[in-house]
C-alpha cells in the first residue's frame, strides 16, 4: 500500500505544478493559520485527485477483552492513532475553531473561502481589548497627573468593561483549546463508559457519534490542506480469541462507521473466517440474522484475501530464521567455552568449582558439545531444500517456531536416554518425530494406543514392524469414534500428508516409537487417556438375551460331557435329568437363575467330578 501511494504521487506530480503540504514542523503554523481563518471547499479538482496517503492504526482486540463495550476500545484507539499522528494542537484548535468543509456547486478554482465572520470577530475582540485599554491608560494617567474628574471615573468604567469583555471572549477560546488539549477524546469516551448502565442512557451514542463525526471531519479537512486523499487503515487483530458478544459488537461498529460512502477508513480483519463465522451464529442477539456466518461475512467484507501457500523458497527462508533466532538463546549456553582458573568469578562460581573436580567438569563439557552439534543437525534439517522434511511443516509461523522450540529439548533427552549409545533414533529421527506429533497428534496417539493396548494384552509385534502397519490394521475402529472425537481429529493435517510420511519417507518402527515417545514433550496424553477410556467402553458388550433353558438343555449337557472326558451313562441320564427338570421349572417362570448357574458352558455338573 505504501508502495502504491508512493507511485501514485510521482504520477500525479507529473501533471500538476503544486506540491503536498506539510503537517509537521514548520507547516504546524501555516496549518493553524488555515484552521483559524480559511474554510476549505470540495472542488472538482480535489475530487479527481489520485494521489493517497495511508495511516495505520494497529487495534488489537485481545487488549480490550475485559471491556463490556469491545466497539468503544475501537473507536478510542482510532482518535488516539489520528491524535498522535497529527498532533494534540491542530486537532484542539479545529474541535474549538475548525469549520466543516463545503461544497459549492458552481464552478470554482480556489479551494479555500476566508472566514469573514471569524476575521470581524477576531478584529472586534482585539479592537475592543485596544479601547479598552486605551481608555484605562488614560483615566488612569489623567488621575496620576491630579486632574480627577467625573470624566476619568467614566472611562475607567468603560475601558474596564471592554477590556473585560474582550479579554473573557479572548480567555474563553484560548480556555477551549487548551481543554481539549489535554483532555483527548479517548479521555472523554473512557469516561462516559466508565459511568454506571450507560449503555441505557440516550445521549451517550449520540456523543459518541458526534465524536466521529468530528474526526472524520478533521480528516476531510487535512485532504484539502495536504492536496492527496487520506485513508486511515486500522489493523484489527485477536478478534478471534474474543468472546461471540464482543465480535458481534466490533462487527457492528465497522459497520457503522463504513455507513458513510465518504467515510475515510479501510478495516482489514486479520482472522480465522472459520472461528469468526462460529462466533457469530453462536451469538445470541444474531439469530436470524447470522444464522450462517459465513453469508453474513459475504455482505460485511468487501475484499475477501486468503494468505496463499508459501512456496519452497519463502518455507525454506521462514525456517532458516526461526531457526537462527532460537539457535542464539538455546544453543549459547552448551556450547559456551568453561571459564579459566583466572577469570573473575562470584564466591558461589568459585564454591561450587572447589567442590566440582575436573574430571566432570570435562565429561560434562564433552557432554553439551556433544548435544550442541546433535541439535545443530536436527535445526538444519528443517530448512535443508535437499531433504523432505520441510515439505511436511505446515505454512503457519507459529507452527514452526514452535517446531523449531521443541527439537533442543527433545534431542537433549533423547540423549539423555541413549547415555552413550549410539545406535538409537539419529537427530533426524528426533526431528521428523517432533514433526510428526505437531502435525497429527490424533492419529499417532491412536497408533500408540492401540500398540500400548496390543502390549497389554500380551500380543504385541515385534520391534521391526512398522508403525504405520499398526495404524493401518486400526484404522476401522478410528473411524467408529469419529463423532466422540471429532474435535480432536480436527487438530490433525492431511491424511493423505500422514500416509507418505509413515509409509514412505519416515516409516518409524515399533522399537523406535517406544524410545522416542519417552523423550516427547508436544505430545498431549490426555489425548491418549481419552481413546483409551472409548476403546475400553466400545469393547464393552451388551449380555446377550435369555434363552430358552428347555432348548439348551442337552446341549449343555452335551458340552459338560465333553469336557469332563467321557463320563459313564447313568451320570449323564442323571444330568440329562436334571435338565429336563429345570426346563419344566423353567416353564413355570421359577429358577431360571438356578438353572443358569447349573448349566452355564466351562462348568461341571453338580454330579461331575
Amino acid at each position: 500500500m505504501q508502495q502504491e501511494a508512493a507511485q501514485r504521487e510521482r504520477e500525479e506530480l507529473q501533471h500538476v505544478q503544486w506540491r503536498p503540504r506539510a503537517v509537521s514542523g514548520w507547516g504546524v503554523p501555516q496549518l493553524l493559520w488555515y484552521l483559524v481563518f480559511l474554510q476549505p471547499i470540495i472542488t472538482e479538482v480535489h475530487l479527481r485527485r489520485r494521489n493517497v496517503q495511508f495511516l495505520f492504526i494497529r487495534f488489537s482486540a485481545w487488549q480490550y477483552e475485559g471491556t463490556d463495550k469491545l466497539w468503544a476500545g475501537l473507536v478510542t484507539t482510532l482518535c488516539e492513532g489520528i491524535r498522535h499522528h497529527y498532533g494534540a494542537l491542530p486537532f484542539s484548535v479545529y474541535s474549538v475553531l475548525g469549520n466543516k468543509p463545503a461544497t459549492r456547486q458552481a464552478c470554482c478554482q480556489s479551494e479555500w473561502h476566508c472566514r469573514r465572520r471569524v476575521c470581524l470577530g477576531l478584529l472586534a475582540l482585539l479592537a475592543a481589548l485596544g479601547l479598552g485599554v486605551g481608555l484605562l491608560y488614560l483615566s488612569l494617567g489623567g488621575h496620576a497627573l491630579g486632574h480627577g474628574s467625573p470624566n476619568g471615573s467614566l472611562l475607567k468604567a468603560f475601558g474596564g468593561a471592554a477590556t473585560t469583555l474582550s479579554g473573557s471572549g479572548l480567555l474563553m477560546a484560548v480556555y477551549s483549546v487548551g481543554k481539549h488539549l489535554f483532555v483527548s477524546q479517548r479521555k472523554k469516551i473512557e469516561r462516559l463508559v466508565s459511568r454506571e448502565k450507560f449503555g441505557s442512557q440516550l445521549g451517550f451514542m449520540c456523543e459518541v457519534k458526534k465524536e466521529v463525526e468530528l474526526l472524520t471531519d478533521f480528516l476531510c479537512f487535512l485532504e484539502i490542506y495536504q492536496r492527496c486523499r487520506l485513508r486511515v487503515v486500522l489493523e484489527v487483530t485477536g478478534l478471534d480469541t474474543c468472546y461471540p458478544e464482543r465480535v458481534v459488537g466490533l462487527l457492528n461498529a465497522i459497520n457503522t462507521l463504513l455507513s458513510d460512502s465518504h467515510a475515510p477508513f479501510i478495516f482489514i480483519l486479520v482472522v480465522d473466517p472459520s472461528i469468526l463465522a462460529a462466533c457469530l451464529e453462536s451469538a445470541g442477539n444474531m439469530k436470524g440474522t447470522a444464522d450462517n456466518g459465513y453469508l453474513f461475512l459475504n455482505r460485511t467484507v468487501t475484499l475477501p484475501f486468503s494468505v496463499p501457500i508459501m512456496g519452497r523458497r519463502t518455507k525454506l527462508q521462514f525456517l532458516q530464521d526461526a531457526v537462527q533466532s532460537r539457535d542464539d538463546l538455546l544453543c549459547r549456553d552448551i556450547t559456551r567455552k568453561p571459564l579459566l582458573p583466572g577469570d573473575a568469578r562470584g564466591e558461589s562460581a568459585q564454591l561450587l568449582a572447589v567442590q566440582t573436580q575436573a574430571g566432570a567438569e570435562r565429561g560434562q563439557g564433552r557432554i553439551d558439545a556433544e548435544a550442541a552439534q546433535r541439535i545443530q543437525e536436527a535445526l538444519f534439517c528443517l530448512h535443508n531444500e535437499h531433504d523432505c522434511l520441510y515439505e511436511y511443516v505446515p505454512d503457519n509461523v507459529v507452527s514452526m517456531r514452535r517446531i523449531v522450540n521443541t527439537v533442543p529439548i527433545t534431542v537433549r533427552l533423547l540423549q539423555q536416554q541413549q547415555q552413550g549409545d549410539f545406535g538409537g533414533p539419529t537427530p533426524r529421527q528426533a526431528v521428523a518425530w517432533v514433526v510428526l506429533a505437531n502435525q497429527w497428534p490424533c492419529r499417532l496417539s491412536w497408533a500408540l494406543q492401540c500398540l500400548e493396548d496390543r502390549q497389554q494384552t500380551g500380543g504385541a509385534p515385534e520391534g521391526r514392524a512398522r508403525l504405520w502397519d499398526v495404524f493401518r490394521d486400526n484404522s476401522r475402529e478410528l473411524h467408529t469414534m469419529t463423532k466422540a472425537l471429532q474435535n480432536v481429529l480436527d487438530l490433525d493435517g492431511d491424511p493423505e500428508l500422514f500416509e507418505r510420511f509413515l509409509g514412505a519417507d519416515f516409516p518409524f518402527t515399533v522399537a523406535e516409537a517406544q524410545s522416542l515417545l519417552r523423550c516427547t514433550v508436544n505430545l498431549d496424553h490426555s489425548i491418549r487417556r481419552r481413546m483409551g477410556l472409548i476403546r475400553a467402553v466400545s469393547a464393552l458388550k451388551p449380555p446377550s438375551p435369555p434363552k430358552s433353558p428347555a432348548r439348551d438343555a442337552p446341549h449343555a449337557a452335551h458340552r459338560t460331557n465333553s469336557a469332563s472326558g467321557a463320563p459313564p451313562s447313568g451320570r449323564a441320564s442323571g444330568q440329562a435329568s436334571e435338565g429336563n427338570h429345570a426346563g419344566d421349572l423353567a416353564h413355570r417362570g421359577k429358577l431360571w437363575p438356578v438353572a443358569c448357574a447349573l448349566f452355564h458352558p466351562g462348568q461341571s455338573s453338580p454330579g461331575g467330578p
